[in-house]
C-alpha cells in the first residue's frame, strides 16, 4: 500500500504537467486576428456602404487576415456625439464621416467645404492637402486624439450636390425668393440668405412632406441620394450646382492607428486608397444610373453655370474676411490652391 504522504506530491507534478500542456497548446495556436469597430450613418446596401465594406474587405485581404474590420452600419453604434466619444476612448477605431465633424475640437474645419468657392473638386482636394487644412487635421490629433487616415479626398460624398426644386431653375436669378429647405447649419444658411432664397430650417426626414404640402420648394441633396429619397416626385426638376464638394473622411482613434505594425499599416493605407478609387468609379456610375431612372419618370436634369455664384459669394467671403470670421489666410490658401498654367 502506497504512503499517503506521496499523493499530495503527485498530485502537484500532475498539475505542473498539465499547466506545461497548456502552455505549449497556446504558445502553438495561431494568433488572434485583431479587430477594429467601422461606425457608420449608411445602410449596408447603400452605395456609401459598399465602398466601406469593400474597405473591410480589402484590409482582411492585404493583412492576410491580421486584422479584420467589422463594420456597423446605420447608427448602430450610437449617434454622432456619442460615437465620436467612443472614437476618443479607442472602443470604436474608425468613424468614416466628414471631416467637419471635428469642429467640435476644431472649428475651423467647418471651412473645409466652403460653398461656392472652388472652382472644380480638383481645386478643393488640392486645397484639403495644403498646409492648412492638413495643420487643423493635426490641431484634431493633437486636441482629441482623433487622426484621419489617408488622402481625406479620396473617399467621394454624392459624387456632387444638386438642387432639387418644384420650380424650374436655370441660373441664379431664378433663384431668388426659393424656398429652400436647410439643415440646421449657420453657415448655410448665411450662404444661401446671400444668394437670395428664403431658408426654412427641417429634419431631413421631414423634406418630401414639406415640399409636397409647399413650405418649402426645393432641396439641396446628394445626387445618390435623390432617388431613395423619393424627392424627384415631389419636386420633378434637378439642378446639378456643385454647391460644395463632399469627402468621406475616415477619422481614426490617433492611437490605435500609431500601435499598428508597419505592415499593418501600410496595408490599411493601400485598403483605404483602393476604396477611394472604387467609390469614385461605383458613385459615378450609379448616379448616372439613378438620373436616366428618374428620367424615364419624367424628370429634367440640367447643369447650371456657377460661375455668377462664385462671383456674388465673392463678395461674402470678403465681408468675412474683413470681420475676421474666416480663419487667417484661408482665401490665400484656397487661391494658392488652384491650378496654375
Amino acid at each position: 500500500m502506497r504512503d499517503s504522504k506521496c499523493f499530495p506530491a503527485m498530485a502537484v507534478l500532475r498539475r505542473a504537467l498539465i499547466g506545461a500542456a497548456l502552455a505549449l497548446t497556446v504558445t502553438a495556436a495561431p494568433a488572434l486576428a485583431q479587430t477594429w469597430r467601422m461606425s457608420t450613418k449608411q445602410p449596408a446596401d447603400s452605395p456609401e456602404g459598399k465602398v466601406f465594406q469593400r474597405f473591410a474587405d480589402l484590409v482582411t485581404q492585404y493583412t492576410n487576415g491580421k486584422m479584420k474590420v467589422q463594420v456597423y452600419p446605420s447608427e448602430q453604434l450610437g449617434k454622432d456625439d456619442a460615437v465620436l466619444e467612443q472614437l476618443q476612448r479607442g472602443t470604436i477605431h474608425l468613424y468614416v464621416e466628414g471631416a467637419t465633424y471635428l469642429q467640435k475640437w476644431v472649428p475651423d474645419t467647418k471651412w473645409i467645404s466652403a460653398p461656392f468657392l472652388f472652382e472644380d473638386r480638383e481645386h478643393w482636394a488640392r486645397f484639403t492637402k495644403g498646409p492648412m487644412v492638413q495643420g487643423w487635421l493635426e490641431k484634431a490629433r493633437t486636441t482629441a486624439g482623433i487622426t484621419v487616415i489617408g488622402d481625406m479626398s479620396a473617399v467621394v460624398r454624392g459624387p456632387y450636390r444638386v438642387l432639387v426644386t418644384k420650380k424650374p431653375v436655370g441660373n441664379l436669378d431664378e433663384m431668388k425668393g426659393l424656398k429652400l429647405r436647410l439643415h440646421p447649419d449657420k453657415l448655410a444658411a448665411d450662404v444661401w440668405g446671400h444668394l437670395g432664397t428664403e431658408t426654412r430650417v427641417l429634419a431631413w426626414t421631414e423634406v418630401y412632406q414639406s415640399i409636397n404640402s409647399g413650405i418649402v420648394q426645393a432641396v439641396n441633396s446628394p445626387i445618390a441620394l435623390v432617388e431613395s429619397m423619393r424627392f424627384y416626385e415631389v419636386a420633378p426638376h434637378i439642378v446639378r450646382h456643385n454647391e460644395y464638394f463632399q469627402e468621406v473622411a475616415f477619422m481614426t482613434n490617433a492611437k490605435a492607428f500609431d500601435a499598428l505594425a508597419p505592415d499593418i499599416k501600410q496595408a490599411v493605407l493601400r485598403a483605404h486608397a483602393e476604396a477611394g478609387l472604387y467609390s469614385q468609379q461605383m458613385m459615378g456610375r450609379e448616379a448616372e444610373e439613378s438620373i436616366a431612372r428618374m428620367k424615364a419618370r419624367g424628370v429634367t436634369y440640367s447643369e447650371i453655370d456657377i460661375k455668377p455664384f462664385v462671383a456674388r459669394m465673392k463678395e461674402f467671403y470678403a465681408a468675412a474676411e474683413k470681420a475676421g470670421t474666416l480663419p487667417a489666410g484661408f482665401l490665400q490658401a484656397v487661391e494658392a490652391a488652384r491650378a496654375k498654367n
